[in-house]
């Protein structure tokens, strides 16, 4: 099967990816032969972590990322590799991915709001800000709670991220097994019984999408994020939205895995979905 499509793509305007530009992942999409591909850029807003996560690389620096005029460079970086590459069969769309935080929904809504994106994703990226998607801090966040606390702190975040009605799609919703799983054991792949099922109904009456996203087999896990457990949960509380995105953070990332996760999808009687103009369309 061919690679089709990846909506979770880091350039190096992320400071936890390698320095590639847009113009590089968009050649290397063609060679992949990937025929859509949106970039998601990490957007953080926590001021408790301002001096850790509030940066971005502009031209090979690190850029302060509450100075929006990154985005403006993003734009034309986007822009440009489209006009480059206007000939050829490759969609590149313009997407961004939140990390949210409760208490900031004005800061992330005035951003959106100023800026054409085609696809907000929104994440959970920390829990009582220490961030639970890196190694090193997730061992001192999961070290002092059991799997119920943080699956219960996570669900609950998650939950005001949904009705802030903020984001086109949730990523990577299980995050917490990424390195949970090593610190707390297997019991936290079912520790979300009871607590996701309001979740997936809630962001199905918004028509809000949910990503299946490939890295975690990256990362030794057996299972996508989300597990198909709550794949099948999303159906019967009636999401029908569906995404794929690598989470790539360097070229050799791209397209990882997401053939599979399209066929998955297709074999679940699930459509995989793009976005323009933050309107979503089936594949």
């Amino acid at each position: 099967m061919k690679l089709l499509v990846d909506y979770h793509i880091h350039p190096g305007y992320s400071i936890d990816a390698e320095d590639y530009s847009i113009l590089d992942y968009c050649q290397q999409a063609m060679k992949l032969g990937l025929r859509e591909i949106c970039f998601t850029p990490h957007l953080e807003v926590d001021p408790v972590r301002r001096r850790l996560d509030w940066f971005v690389r502009v031209n090979g620096k690190l850029h302060p990322m509450e100075d929006l005029g990154w985005l403006d460079h993003y734009f034309r970086d986007i822009e440009e590799a489209r006009s480059q590459l206007h000939d050829r069969k490759l969609k590149i769309k313009a997407g961004l991915e939140v990390g949210y935080e409760r208490g900031c929904e004005k800061t992330i809504e005035k951003i959106l709001n100023n800026y054409p994106f085609d696809y907000v994703l929104g994440s959970i990226h920390c829990l009582e800000h220490q961030s639970i998607s890196s190694w090193e801090e997730s061992r001192i966040y999961f070290s002092s709670h059991t799997a119920e606390e943080a699956c219960g702190e996570y669900f609950h975040v998650l939950k005001e991220a949904v009705e802030s009605n903020l984001f086109d799609c949730i990523g990577h919703l299980d995050l917490y097994r990424r390195h949970g799983e090593r610190l707390l054991g297997t019991t936290l792949g079912s520790a979300h019984k009871g607590m996701v099922e309001p979740i997936l109904k809630e962001m199905a009456r918004r028509n809000m999408g949910l990503e299946v996203n490939t890295s975690s087999l990256r990362r030794g896990l057996t299972e996508f994020h989300p597990s198909r457990e709550i794949l099948l949960q999303a159906r019967e509380c009636g999401v029908k939205i569906f995404t794929v995105g690598s989470d790539a953070h360097r070229l050799s990332d791209l397209g990882a895995y997401t053939d599979q996760a399209v066929l998955m999808l297709e074999e679940m009687g699930f459509a995989v979905y793009t976005f323009t103009s933050r309107q979503p369309c089936p594949l």
